[in-house]
């Protein structure tokens, strides 16, 4: 049993098909997108009729998105911080309605004999 690094299937002296073998390639576009840390993306595209180049890439190096004016690049998205189950009940409810929601279970458990 061979072992080393060998990809399997391969043999010494495999290459990459050339272009005899897969056709010729179809003419590229290459379109250049900056994001707001100034990172230049060029992505390429095949230049066909009714081309559309988006408006916005996400740039590769910091996820940001990226637009093809240098100077005036998209802003980055805004990042909502994490909210804690509190946070979710008070935007429900207002402090009224929780001190009555809590006087109502104390009366409750002052019922059963559970509190004083």
């Amino acid at each position: 049993m061979a072992g080393g690094n060998a990809i399997r299937g391969s043999r010494v002296g495999a290459g990459p098909m050339g272009e005899a073998e897969r056709g010729e390639a179809a003419p590229r576009r290459f379109v250049s997108f900056w994001c707001s840390n100034g990172h230049e993306t060029k992505p390429s595209f095949a230049e066909e009729a009714g081309l559309v180049v988006p408006e916005t890439w996400d740039c590769p190096r910091c996820g940001f998105p990226a637009g093809q004016d240098q100077d005036n690049p998209p802003a980055p998205p805004k990042v909502e911080p994490y909210k804690t189950h509190l946070a979710y009940v008070k935007e429900r409810r207002s402090d009224e309605d929780g001190q009555a929601i809590l006087d109502e279970a104390l009366e409750t458990l002052r019922g059963r004999g559970l509190i004083q």
